[in-house]
């Protein structure tokens, strides 16, 4: 149920003014200490620059790299790593298109081919989805953490159950809450959401027990990166899944994966293969991912030097 929401949340979350993305490492000290459900990323003024070097997701490293789009300069000048690690970066820039290889007298060097905008990217929004809340699970712990260590500008708890006030009491304040319908699209905003402050510095929740809290203190420094890293994740990302290869495989027009049998949308990893009795392998059905994410979100599929773009803040989910 919770990935069937999940899904159906994202498509609704798309529009012109933001990006949509699933699953991503919002740990600071410890990366993958937490997964957040959806982020939405809205952008900021310099977006159209960004989209125009590449669809990809820039590697953190060849951003900080001492490189960029004047004079090539050589890969262990522009790189204070390991030489295969500086290397494997470099094949993964250039991929994406941000970086330019070539040789001179024998050694790499490399250029940028654009400036990259430090302010491309405006709000982050974070959202955990339960459907359910009579079953919670770590849901306060979660958003406690989130709201903590402030990396986010606002949080949001997106659940389908009927939200009472003992709900909102055993949460966070600055947490806002949505019910969300995942048959019909319809949301409604049952709290709106605090601002937090990404450049304050935070705390992150490390380890809980009974009787003691392990936290780190992360300096606003370490949050900025964070949060490009993130922003980075979600533009390359995105949030469809690939669709089951299985004769009774479909999707739906915002490109969720769906069976024909069962008549519903599926999580391939989980639903689909062996252990379904009624898989039947077959090539994946055909969709045009990125065509939708390009008509449906300010991602850009073909950059072409930077199309104009309508650009709006967090008050869009209002």
């Amino acid at each position: 149920m919770e990935y069937r929401f999940e899904l159906a949340l994202c498509a609704a979350l798309e529009s012109p003014d933001t990006v949509v993305a699933r699953q991503l490492g919002a740990g600071v000290t410890n990366p993958g200490g937490r997964i957040v459900d959806v982020c939405v990323l809205t952008p900021g003024p310099g977006f159209d620059q960004r989209a125009s070097i590449t669809p990809d997701r820039i590697p953190d490293a060849a951003i900080e790299a001492s490189v960029g789009p004047g004079e090539a300069v050589p890969v262990s000048a522009a790189f204070d790593l390991p030489t295969d690690r500086a290397a494997a970066v470099v094949d993964r820039a250039v991929e994406a298109g941000y970086l330019e290889r070539e040789r001179r007298d024998g050694r790499p060097v490399v250029r940028a081919t654009a400036r990259y905008p430090d302010d491309w990217f405006g709000a982050l929004t974070a959202i955990e989805n339960k459907p359910d809340l009579s079953t919670p699970g770590d849901l306060t712990a979660q958003l406690r953490y989130d709201v903590a260590l402030g990396l986010f500008d606002e949080v949001v708890l997106a659940t389908a159950s009927y939200v009472t006030r003992a709900h909102l009491n055993r949460i966070p304040d600055t947490v806002g809450v949505w019910r969300f319908d995942p048959d019909t699209g319809d949301r409604e905003v049952v709290r709106e959401s605090g601002r937090l402050d990404p450049d304050a510095p935070g705390v992150e929740i490390c380890d809980e027990r009974a009787l003691r809290t392990d936290v780190a203190l992360v300096d606003p420094a370490s949050k900025a990166r964070k949060r490009r890293r993130l922003a980075e994740r979600a533009y390359g990302k995105g949030w469809r899944p690939d669709p089951p290869r299985c004769v009774h495989a479909t999707t739906t027009d915002d490109g969720r994966p769906r069976c024909g049998h069962f008549d519903r949308v599926v999580d391939p990893g989980r639903d689909c293969g062996d252990t379904c009795p009624e898989f039947d392998s077959a090539d994946p059905p055909s969709i045009d991912a990125k065509r939708l994410r390009d008509e449906r979100t300010a991602w850009v599929a073909e950059p072409d030097g930077g199309r104009p773009r309508r650009q709006s803040g967090l008050s869009w989910f209002g």
